[in-house]
């Protein structure tokens, strides 16, 4: 009988399929990080999000709360004003304890006053930045929105619209 020459062909399949998996093994590694990574990025960012709100809502409450009318004097001390901007900082002290724990948030406020008729109209826009996390966890969400109150000297008081 003759001597095969197919010696060594089992070697050579071996080390092909240990290439396979190894490469197969080294795709999945990075797929998982990449997963990790983008799904805390995703939780990060509903965070931010829902600090940014808090900061809509806060400024918002500044402009909107009727104890915050000051009263115009000497003329007609029964005529509230409308409040100013919000101004100080946000107080993110209130997120110690939770999970929006971390994020910083900036609110910005202009006003601009309207005349409709007889009735004062103010506009507020109102702007929230949180921003949280590091490195590549870092992110940032912004919330605009507007906020009007109106004031009719004609009324009753509260001399609301």
């Amino acid at each position: 009988m003759p001597v095969s020459r197919q010696q060594g062909f089992t070697m050579v399949s071996a080390i092909f399929l240990l290439v396979v998996l190894a490469a197969l093994g080294a795709f999945m590694l990075t797929f998982s990080s990449v997963q990790h990574t983008t799904a805390t990025t995703d939780i990060q960012g509903s965070r931010a999000y829902q600090a940014a709100r808090a900061g809509i809502e806060w400024a918002a409450f500044q402009v909107l709360d009727p104890a915050g009318a000051s009263v115009v004097a000497p003329t007609n001390p029964a005529w509230p004003n409308f409040p100013a901007c919000p101004a100080g900082p946000f107080p993110v002290a209130g997120f110690a304890g939770t999970n929006l724990a971390g994020f910083a948030v900036t609110v910005a406020c202009v006003r601009s006053d309207h005349t409709e008729g007889s009735m004062n109209v103010v506009v507020y826009q109102l702007t929230s930045t949180a921003t949280g996390g590091a490195g590549s966890y870092a992110v940032t969400r912004v919330i605009n929105t507007s906020v009007s109150k109106c004031r009719n000297p004609d009324a009753p008081a509260p001399y609301e619209c």
